[in-house]
């Protein structure tokens, strides 16, 4: 606030300093307001941690929804002649896998010619495929050097690629034909140069035929159009690497489960540690969590509280214990690995029925869903909540306004009470002043020193 620097001229006052302090003084109101503010403001942001954490915990509860969680597999390979990859969906068990043939593509390299860039002349290319696909590519005269009818035949993208080797001959440069994918259904089982053919003729002394994979898998003959296998084994993905033998183990990946439901208890955990600092009572010398004695809060907790204590009602398993998952007076989760372990290797069933239930959202984890996202609706309790406390705010922040303009008006009327004392007291000044000239005269025309 400013203040007016005449005054105290005429009473020799310090009126601005005395008014500063009025002023001050009379701020000192809204230090309430301001302090039930951030108190608001506090438990808004508390509410928004809690929303996070609860969410956090609902997605970890989520993946224990998911069939893929309890059905992931792993495959392990013993020798050199395949990689593997397992779904979910691969059987349990060790195959033996022979691989007899990789499969190739289909190659063959033209004579040679004494340049890559003079044109050849125009005309048609005709290629035809193994499984019956025909390409023709036009090549115009103007640009028929062997780069061009390179560049035309892979821009054709009708599965044949074209490349262009150097032999080192008189006339070294050649073109390279070669299907694109490996097995007979790629490969090119005819190719016509038209009016090219005087100069560009094959060689059948670099011509590679295309050839099919053929591998056996546990006694059973299979072939390939390529080197990666599917369907040899259900739910595997085999890649051919050399020819030889090799076995593919096929076990159950109890890992992925054991880190879902790890993953689980850590968040609740997490969410029950966020809880118990937001309702801490710091006593005398500690300071309060911002949501101490908050119903709402109490409410979520409690409600938490009684879908994990409460367990399924379907499945061998029914509580938490039955998992290997104890519920302790603290309100935390406590994981017994050993149980856990035993399950994943010998009940996986129980414990994918505990969780997910027999039909959608059932199970423990669609309890858990159901009821957290009751919680975090826009019309549920947190929202609710919230919105009550923005509307706090915003009737604090109308009373600071009202509240504001009334010492705005108490000041101003300090400061014409001020200006008036010091108008009062610097005619009174005046006087005096007057007063004793006067004196001194009449004591000087009396001779009185």
């Amino acid at each position: 606030m400013a203040s007016i620097s005449a005054l105290g001229i005429g009473s020799g006052m310090d009126l601005n300093g005395l008014l500063d302090q009025l002023a001050a003084a009379e701020r000192q109101k809204l230090q309430p307001i301001t302090q039930q503010k951030q108190a608001q403001q506090a438990k808004i942001s508390a509410y928004g941690r809690l929303e996070n954490a609860l969410s956090t915990f609902q997605d970890s509860a989520a993946k224990l929804s998911k069939p893929e969680t309890f059905q992931g597999v792993s495959s392990a390979v013993a020798g050199a002649s395949v990689s593997a990859a397992a779904s979910s969906t691969a059987p349990i068990g060790s195959y033996q896998v022979n691989v007899i043939d990789r499969a190739e593509s289909y190659s063959i390299a033209t004579n040679g010619v004494a340049s890559q860039t003079d044109n050849l002349g125009g005309g048609t290319l005709s290629f035809t495929m193994g499984n019956g696909d025909a390409l023709s590519v036009d090549i115009n005269p103007a640009e028929s050097s062997l780069q061009d009818i390179r560049d035309a035949i892979n821009s054709s993208n009708g599965g044949v690629q074209a490349s262009i080797v150097n032999d080192g001959s008189n006339t070294p440069y050649r073109l390279v034909l070669s299907s694109l994918e490996t097995g007979t259904d790629a490969a090119i089982t005819n190719i016509d140069f038209g009016t090219l053919g005087a100069d560009l003729g094959l060689d059948a002394a670099t011509e590679q035929q295309a050839q099919n994979a053929m591998l056996n898998v546990n006694g059973i003959t299979i072939t390939s159009q390529s080197n990666r296998v599917e369907g040899a084994i259900q739910g595997v993905t085999l890649d051919l690497q050399e020819e030889g033998s090799s076995t593919v183990s096929i076990s159950r990946d109890t890992e992925l489960t054991e880190k879902a439901v790890t993953d689980f208890v850590d968040k609740y955990n997490n969410l029950q540690t966020l809880i118990g600092n937001l309702t801490r009572f710091g006593g005398e010398s500690g300071s309060n969590g911002q949501l101490l004695g908050d119903s709402t809060l109490r409410s979520v907790q409690q409600n938490m509280r009684n879908i994990l204590g409460e367990g399924v009602g379907e499945g061998n398993a029914r509580l938490l214990s039955d998992v290997g998952i104890d519920l302790g007076l603290d309100g935390k989760l406590t994981l017994d690995e050993a149980k856990l372990n035993d399950l994943t290797a010998n009940n996986m069933n129980d414990l994918n029925t505990f969780f997910a239930g027999t039909t959608a959202g059932g199970g423990l984890s669609g309890k858990i869903d159901v009821s957290i996202s009751q919680l975090l609706q826009s019309d549920g309790p947190i929202k609710n909540t919230t919105q009550g406390l923005q509307d706090s705010i915003g009737r604090l922040d109308d009373r600071f306004l009202r509240m504001e303009e009334s010492i705005e008006k108490t000041i101003d009327r300090y400061r014409s009470q001020f200006s008036q004392l010091d108008s009062m007291i610097a005619n009174m000044n005046s006087t005096s002043n007057y007063l004793t000239q006067q004196f001194d005269i009449m004591n000087a025309q009396l001779g009185r020193n």
